[in-house]
């Protein structure tokens, strides 16, 4: 048997609307839905020109992060029964939002770009595979699993505030390349996290690190990165022999 829950979205259209408003829905939901079900709801039974993002809703794309009752999270993974009604959902902060839920996320991702993040194996490419022993994947292996889904920028202090800062994301990015044996181009990702708004401009809030849906633990790499770059002499965006 469905209840019925209170939802309130934070709807704004920039083409049509001054400021963001506050709509009310009465949403039937069950035991097993989460906040994602409640949205989509909403759209197909109550308000069809509710924007938002979605896709594969198991936690997997990172598509619909949202900010719910306060908190930034996937919407896919939160189950209704777990919060607290009225249940608040609205736009990831610091991102100029295109339509209700929908942000751009261009500047994120031209942060991440920054970092390279890809493979560089220059010449030393194997005839058939590279062969990594544990030590060495279990390096790099915490930032493969990050989603893109920015919800650890969306929740930094820092960003938030306005301070220039790479964010969290594009450091581990960075992270995750450096610390890959396969990889050559480490020394440039560091150079370009040494960089005023780099790794250096966290202030360890640790939001990210609470918010992160995979579990990885971003605060503690980006002050692994904040090493690196202090034990070879990064500084001001050069490198040690700058």
């Amino acid at each position: 048997m469905a209840d019925t829950v209170e939802f309130r979205v934070m709807r704004f259209d920039p083409a049509a609307d001054a400021e963001p408003r506050e709509v009310s829905y009465e949403v039937r939901a069950g035991e097993r839905d989460r906040v994602l079900d409640g949205l989509n709801y909403i759209k197909w039974h109550l308000d069809g020109t509710l924007a938002y993002r979605r896709s594969c809703a198991h936690g997997v794309c990172g598509s619909d992060a949202v900010v719910i009752n306060g908190t930034v999270g996937l919407a896919c993974k939160k189950l209704i029964r777990d919060l607290e009604p009225p249940i608040v959902v609205g736009a990831l902060a610091t991102f100029p939002v295109i339509k209700d839920l929908v942000v751009d996320l261009e500047p994120f991702f031209a942060a991440v770009r920054r970092v390279r993040p890809w493979l560089e194996a220059g010449e030393a490419i194997p005839e058939r595979e590279f062969l990594q022993p544990p030590a060495e994947l279990e390096a790099f292996m915490d930032g493969t699993k990050c989603i893109l889904c920015a919800s650890c920028v969306a929740a930094c202090p820092v960003v938030r505030r306005g301070t220039p800062y790479i964010g969290p994301a594009a450091v581990v990015q960075g992270h995750r390349f450096i610390n890959d044996s396969r990889d050559v181009d480490g020394e440039t990702r560091l150079r370009l996290l040494a960089a005023p708004d780099g790794a250096n401009a966290c202030e360890n809030f640790f939001e990210c690190t609470r918010v992160c849906p995979r579990g990885i633990l971003v605060t503690r790499r980006i002050n692994e990165i904040k090493s690196m770059l202090a034990a070879g002499g990064y500084v001001k965006g050069e490198d040690a022999d700058g």
